[in-house]
């Protein structure tokens, strides 16, 4: 396996024009979209970014999270996840556009070199958590994951350079059940609330494919197309 120096690209913190306003504004979700758009490294609704994701299955989603927890993320000022959208996030690449010619063949196939000696992995997600901008699960142990996330990293620095940021720079697995989509807001009180008195139990899913996604949003929601499914082999 080649081995590249990685150069992340932090985004800056968020504008003042991410946080809703008044003395309580802390205390609800902000617009994640918001954020994404606005951000330097800025990424426009409608435009296709090329992703890798690890995705789940559907039906486990919806059965042990979106249908359990659906009272949480349904609500004013929330966009909810539906379970065939549901991913963790491996890494956000550039523009689709603006990939040359043979350059994402090129990653792919750096990527898929990497990942014939990777096992299938296991994610055990936590509770749904009420963040700062999206309701979600936090995903455990990290490091299969993040080795996921160096592989894909490597193989786009050593294919285009530096001219997509590394997004996240700093990664750790998560699935988002629910977006902040700003006008009406949720409380983040009233939501944790309701969570301390929900049941539940941390959800353990196995991954044996790296996904690679043709991904945007419309402000309300992320989709994606032309998924191309690698498998973790070793």
């Amino acid at each position: 396996m080649e081995h590249h120096v990685l150069r992340p690209v932090h985004s800056p913190p968020t504008s003042s024009a991410h946080q809703l306003t008044g003395p309580a504004s802390g205390s609800y979700v902000a617009d994640f979209f918001h954020g994404v758009t606005t951000r330097t490294n800025s990424w426009p609704p409608g435009r296709r970014d090329l992703h890798w994701h690890l995705i789940p299955d559907a039906a486990t989603v919806r059965t042990h999270l979106s249908g359990p927890y659906s009272s949480i993320i349904h609500r004013p000022g929330l966009g909810p996840v539906a379970p065939q959208w549901a991913h963790v996030t491996v890494l956000h690449s550039g523009p689709v556009e603006e990939f040359l010619p043979g350059e994402v063949e090129a990653v792919t196939e750096r990527v898929r070199r990497c990942l014939v000696s990777m096992p299938p992995i296991e994610l055990t997600f936590d509770r749904p958590s009420v963040g700062g901008v999206a309701v979600e699960c936090a995903g455990r142990p990290g490091a299969a994951a993040r080795r996921l996330w160096e592989v894909t990293a490597a193989a786009t620095a050593a294919v285009v350079g530096d001219r997509f940021p590394l997004i996240p720079a700093q990664f750790y697995p998560h699935l988002s059940l629910a977006y902040g989509t700003g006008g009406a807001v949720a409380d983040r009180r009233e939501m944790k609330a309701l969570l301390s008195d929900r049941p539940g139990e941390p959800l353990t899913m196995r991954f044996d494919q790296l996904s690679r996604v043709e991904q945007w949003h419309d402000m309300r929601s992320i989709r994606w197309s032309n998924r191309l499914d690698l498998p973790l082999a070793g």
